[in-house]
């Protein structure tokens, strides 16, 4: 595996010079943040990009992520002209010798919590997904992770009642047009595609979710088949859901020899479909991370692997999920599992 760490650019309280001293840290997961959703990404601030990330003596392993616009996962007619500029970011991206773009097909906004601090009983902060907390929420009037505030209230209003005439087969439908038209692309500029699962994998607030399980995977590589058609193998993600098995799903993937990143975070699963994300550690949730590990090394995994989302500990404060102490040690808590992992294997 490539160890790696998302960084958010210069404006990130977390420095490259920070991230470098985790041990065996390699690579670099970030993206250019100050495109607007659907505009294509200029060569010269990529190159920009990564000439930061090598002055500090790591790489830029993955872009996370080039985002998809709406009017590509409604279907509009204007889908074409972001696809073409999709197109364009990855043909840059390939010219600049990144390998991996991580991206998602989630309806509005991203990965979705009730409590972005919620204190464990160790004192950490985590962030938390409460069933009950959520179907309470009005979606018009959240600010949560993820959300595009470029949005007024107004067309976020729009944006939401459009939705209402997309289903999951429709959304599949347009994941499938926009898969089949940039797939070529990605191919030819040796960029692999690696789609996020829905997170949680699950519909809220009335909105489609259809990346969540072994059989949506399945499907989803059905579409193209092509090793760059391939998946961001999210433990955490998949685990949020009880009738997941996220280390079989994650075993399949790799026999199928689709996944094209890793996100390793443990969540504890609280009964129904709420869940609080843990520390790393295999026994602090419901994900057995040295099952994870294991599956990786037989498999003979050599790509990306980052820790995902971190409690706030020792009084850090920062972006909720991204802190550096909590992901540093789920670093860490990799590494030596990575090595068992593989002295194992060779005395077998």
């Amino acid at each position: 595996m490539q160890l790696t760490f998302r960084w958010y650019g210069n404006d990130d309280p977390i420095s490259l010079d920070y991230i470098r001293q985790i041990p065996n840290m390699k690579g670099i997961v970030t993206a250019i943040y100050d495109i607007p959703v659907g505009e294509s990404w200029p060569l010269e601030k990529i190159k920009e990009l990564k000439e930061t990330v090598e002055a500090a003596g790591m790489i830029i392993s993955v872009i996370e992520s080039v985002p998809v616009h709406e009017d590509i996962k409604l279907g509009k007619p204007t889908r074409d002209t972001y696809i073409e500029n999709y197109k364009t970011t990855l043909r840059h991206l390939g010219e600049a010798g990144i390998p991996v773009v991580c991206y998602n097909f989630m309806p509005v906004f991203d990965w979705t919590r009730s409590d972005l601090a919620f204190e464990l009983e160790d004192g950490s902060k985590a962030l938390i997904f409460d069933e009950e907390e959520v179907n309470k929420m009005d979606p018009r009037k959240l600010s949560l992770p993820g959300w595009d505030e470029s949005y007024s209230e107004e067309e976020m209003n729009q944006l939401l009642d459009e939705y209402k005439e997309v289903d999951e087969e429709k959304l599949w439908e347009n994941l499938s047009y926009f898969i089949k038209e940039i797939l070529p692309v990605a191919e030819e500029a040796g960029v692999k595609m690696a789609i996020h699962p829905d997170d949680p994998p699950y519909s809220i607030f009335g909105l489609p979710r259809i990346i969540t399980g072994k059989e949506s995977l399945e499907r989803l590589i059905s579409l193209y088949d092509s090793p760059y058609n391939g998946v961001t193998l999210c433990v955490g993600s998949f685990a949020s859901d009880p009738n997941n098995d996220a280390v079989e799903i994650l075993k399949d993937m790799l026999e199928k020899e689709r996944v094209n990143f890793m996100h390793t975070r443990n969540v504890k699963l609280m009964g129904g479909k709420s869940f609080q994300e843990s520390a790393h550690l295999s026994e602090k949730g419901s994900i057995d991370m040295y099952e994870v590990m294991k599956a990786l090394v037989e498999h003979d995994f050599s790509g990306p692997l980052r820790p995902d989302h971190g409690r706030m500990i020792w009084g850090e404060e920062g972006k909720p999920g991204y802190g550096l102490y909590d992901r540093a040690l789920g670093a860490t808590y990799f590494n030596g599992l990575y090595e068992a992992c593989v002295k194992n294997r060779r005395e077998d």
